[in-house]
């Protein structure tokens, strides 16, 4: 192939062979037909099409040529598997380049739908430093962590319809909120909105009801990953939490990145997850799991074009077969589509922090943007971006890519 095809990506690109993310699209020709796309460099490759071309079997065929992931996702990881490898011979070996050169379409023309079809959607909160920075945020003098947080994964039931993809505009959310020294409620836009820099879970085989997802299966179940934005209402969030947790505060968006990045493809990205002091439970016993559950993933948020934080995916304490396992432990099934995040990401130290309440303390410490502005929580107009990395083989980075969103004004 010549040095100028779309074949010819860079074995150390973010999105070359060694990845091989999943999205769905759309073109301007015809804006109303999803298709499966594969990035590959600064290109798309029309799986659907791809696999006609190539002459492919025909359930990887059927699997390609949906208009979600969701058949992809259903079928389990033995077509998984098959389907990877297929999509590597396709994009490498010189037999089939002049079949599939054609399906590669330029990333910039394209517009990214949500890739899946969300059926359920769960929120945890897995990261000790962010658990114990809110802890300390709003009970000063108290220990920061209740006394479950480190016995099992807390999370809760988020809304799958407001799952949104990445550029989708964020309408700051209105309800009811009411500060301490305020006498009663009052009703309107929040006053303090607010980002999570998270990593999100995609569920791909189902359970049965009644059944358990062991440590051990948590790969048989989960397809890959994306980077999520759990957009948050601090303000109608801590009026309305207790004694039920998150609500409105947390229900009006949720964006997710536009690329799906397989589990094989983050083989290299498999480290062991910090030391714990509390033993746990023997379903959430990890501590012998090899490869481990623990993920290297580099993260960095970015507001108004300014680095502000650098969250490492890698200081999580639950890990995502964790999640899973109490997730489905009291006998929940998973669903095709499900989605879980992990809570917002935070490291140790302010620069790792992944939300604005603990980067400005609340408001206590306002950070400082180097462009002079100032900010707390989100004002209108600003934008945010969520991208990350991961190792790969050779010394190479996994792109996750990026999520993004720009906060709108509230509706009347």
């Amino acid at each position: 192939m010549s040095a100028s095809s779309p074949l010819a990506v860079p074995y150390d690109a973010p999105f070359g062979v060694r990845n091989l993310p999943y999205g769905v699209f759309s073109t301007a020709d015809e804006p109303a037909a999803r298709r499966i796309g594969v990035a590959y460099g600064d290109h798309v490759l029309d799986a659907g099409a791809a696999a006609r071309a190539a002459g492919a079997p025909a359930d990887l065929a059927a699997a390609l040529g949906a208009d979600s992931l969701n058949p992809l996702l259903a079928a389990g990881r033995p077509l998984w598997t098959r389907v990877r490898a297929a999509l590597t011979a396709w994009l490498t070996e010189d037999t089939y380049a002049d079949a599939v050169e054609p399906c590669l379409l330029p990333r910039a023309e394209l517009t990214m739908r949500l890739p899946f079809e969300v059926a359920d959607y769960v929120d945890f909160y897995a990261s000790e430093h962010h658990a114990a920075n809110i802890g300390r945020i709003f009970r000063p003098g108290s220990e920061p962590l209740t006394p479950n947080w480190k016995h099992l994964p807390i999370g809760y039931h988020g809304r799958a319809g407001t799952v949104v993809v990445s550029g989708t505009p964020v309408v700051r959310p209105c309800g009811q909120r009411k500060a301490a020294a305020d006498p009663a409620p009052d009703f309107g836009p929040s006053r303090k909105l607010d980002i999570e820099a998270e990593l999100g879970f995609v569920v791909g085989a189902p359970s049965p009801l009644g059944g358990r997802v062991a440590l051990a299966d948590a790969d048989a179940h989960v397809f890959g990953v994306c980077l999520v934005n759990d957009w948050s209402a601090r303000d109608l969030q801590a009026w309305e939490y207790v004694p039920l947790g998150p609500f409105l505060g947390k229900s009006f968006a949720t964006s997710v990145s536009p690329w799906v990045v397989p589990l094989a493809a983050l083989a290299q990205a498999r480290t062991d997850p910090p030391v714990r002091d509390t033993e746990p439970l023997p379903y959430l016993d990890d501590r012998a799991a090899r490869p481990p559950y623990g993920l290297d993933i580099a993260l960095e948020v970015r507001l108004n074009g300014h680095l502000v934080s650098r969250p490492p995916f890698a200081a999580m304490y639950w890990t995502y077969a964790q999640m899973l396992a109490h997730m489905t432990v009291n006998g929940a099934s998973l669903r095709t589509g499900d989605f879980f995040a992990s809570g917002t990401v935070s490291g140790p130290d302010r620069e790792t922090r992944g939300a604005l309440m603990e980067l400005a303390w609340n408001g206590e410490e306002p950070l400082e943007l180097p462009d002079g502005t100032r900010r707390s929580f989100l004002e209108d107009g600003d934008e945010v971006v969520i991208s990350a990395t991961a190792p790969g083989p050779g010394g190479a980075r996994i792109g996750l890519g990026e999520v993004v969103g720009r906060v709108e004004p509230a509706r009347p």
